[in-house]
């Protein structure tokens, strides 16, 4: 018997009707269209809005979506990752929530938190599972409300973040495709520069945390970005050198989407041109876990059966990694 790798057979992904422009934001705090485009990349974002929703509101249409794309029933799942920040509660799990509204029954189902990078964890995680014999219909989802916990008052981190989901499926295959290699790393010491001050156990919600805006993102910008410069653009070259690929070998580079400066940095350390990045920043910012399967999704037309992809990820953590998957159909 072949070796058994995870292979991606859909994907799917939504995002909310409202759109923030970068016009919208200028009447909110000091910045500009221009500042922004010029620094970020980002001219809009998309913003769920309506009571009581949550991130799981997203996904589950995402998730609706793919059965469908995938001629799935729901029973047949056996297993769903949810990476998400923005869980709707501490518990229980986002995960359940969906696959309960999704009419998935016969799955084990968890989050999985690591920022931005969560994605790429949770795709590497669920691809062990199919690797080795266990499941073979496997839900992996990357999903955040991120304006939830944005302080819009804060021109520092209000123009960067959206909201989104995304879901793949993976199932077994024992052709050269799917999830080849992925190195994943992370450095806690990097919490400082990126973190929600309150909100959980070592500081629960108070009157006090919550005059003093401390459950919304605190970013140190300048900080984050030169880590996520250094970090995902070596990584992206370690799984090339790993894998022997050159340039030219590589089909996309599938970067998270928080800033377009570090996403041009990490196609220049992997030799790749722009016409091989792929980008969704200028129309839905960061959202987190949701930007590589957003991505994903937005490509899939050009997508061909066997191109390689690099998929990349730098988050708060600080986390980040690199993946390699060798896609198994033709998008059109």
């Amino acid at each position: 018997m072949n070796k058994l790798r995870a292979a991606v057979t859909g994907i799917a992904a939504y995002v909310p009707e409202e759109v923030l422009t970068n016009k919208d934001l200028e009447k909110i705090v000091d910045t500009s269209d221009e500042w922004i485009t010029a620094r970020t990349g980002i001219q809009e974002r998309h913003i769920l809005k309506g009571e009581g929703l949550g991130t799981s509101h997203m996904a589950i249409e995402a998730v609706n979506e793919l059965l469908q794309k995938t001629q799935t029933a729901p029973e047949e799942v056996e297993l769903v990752i949810c990476a998400t920040t923005t869980p709707d509660m501490v518990f229980p799990a986002t995960a359940n929530i969906i696959a309960d509204a999704c009419g998935i029954k016969n799955a084990f189902s968890y989050d999985m938190q690591a920022a931005c990078s969560g994605f790429l964890y949770a795709l590497s995680t669920a691809s062990q599972f199919i690797a080795t014999g266990t499941y073979k219909k496997v839900i992996v989802i990357g999903a955040d409300k991120m304006s939830s916990i944005i302080d819009y008052t804060d021109r520092a981190t209000c123009i960067i973040f959206g909201d989104g989901a995304g879901a793949v499926m993976l199932e077994p295959t024992e052709e050269d495709f799917g999830v080849v290699d992925a190195v994943l790393q992370s450095d806690g010491s990097g919490w400082v520069h990126l973190h929600q001050k309150a909100g959980g156990s070592r500081r629960p919600p108070t009157t006090e945390t919550v005059q003093h805006r401390e459950h919304y993102v605190y970013q140190e910008g300048a900080v984050v970005f030169k880590y996520a410069v250094q970090n995902m653009a070596q990584v992206s070259h370690e799984i090339m050198e790993r894998n022997h690929l050159q340039p030219e070998d590589i089909a996309w580079l599938v970067p998270h989407q928080a800033n377009k400066r570090i996403i041009d940095a990490t196609a220049q350390r992997m030799g790749l041109p722009d016409e091989k990045v792929m980008i969704t920043i200028d129309k839905y910012g960061n959202t987190t876990n949701a930007t590589i399967p957003l991505c994903l999704r937005d490509y899939e037309s050009k997508l061909k059966k066997g191109d390689n992809l690099v998929l990349a990820a730098f988050g708060g953590g600080f986390t980040w990694g690199a993946l390699y998957l060798k896609w198994a159909y033709d998008g059109k």
